[in-house]
Formats: structure tokens, sequence, C-alpha cells
């Protein structure tokens, strides 16, 4: 992960390759619980794309740091007395 860059929510779009084509880059996201756009240059939106693209890869590395911590969590700790084992999609192992 320390390796991964820059990292940005939100979408980019290249508003040239658009059904009609306009001009320009744009950048949407939400901002303070805000959905905000802002037009962008092409080293920009190139920037951001890989920002996006680097936080959606964390996203899932995340996500499968916690299904596996619950895996390890749910097996090796001792547990309650139950009738019928934990299936795996509480464990998010399915």
């Amino acid at each position: 992960m320390a390796h991964l860059g820059y990292i940005s929510q939100g979408s980019v779009v290249d508003r040239s390759q658009l059904h009609p084509p306009r001009s320009g880059y744009q950048w949407t996201g939400k901002v303070a619980r805000k959905t905000i756009t802002v037009a962008l240059s092409r080293e920009q939106f190139l920037a951001l794309r890989t920002a996006i693209q680097n936080r959606r890869a964390l996203q899932k590395t995340i996500a499968q740091m916690e299904r596996l911590s619950r895996q390890i969590l749910f097996e090796t700790l001792p547990d309650t007395h139950r009738r019928k084992p934990l299936p795996k999609k509480v464990l998010g192992t399915n």
C-alpha cells in the first residue's frame, strides 16, 4: 500500500467521448455531502483518473483484509456455544 500513490473518490469524464462530443474534462465527487463538478485540464484528468483507480484498488484490499480478519478472529478465539455454526455469509468468506 505504500506504493499506491494518490487516492481520490469520485469519477472523471472525458467529455470529448460523449455523444454529442463536448470539450474538456470534468471530475464529479462528493464534498461535505454535496455533489460538485469541476472542470479539469488534461493533466489533472489523467492524474485524478489514476487516483480514483488507486482508491478502488485500496477499497478492495481493505475489504479482503476485513474478511480475512473476521475469519481468523472467529476461528482462533474462544466462541460462545452456538447450536449452529456461523454461516459463511456472516464471515464474508463465501
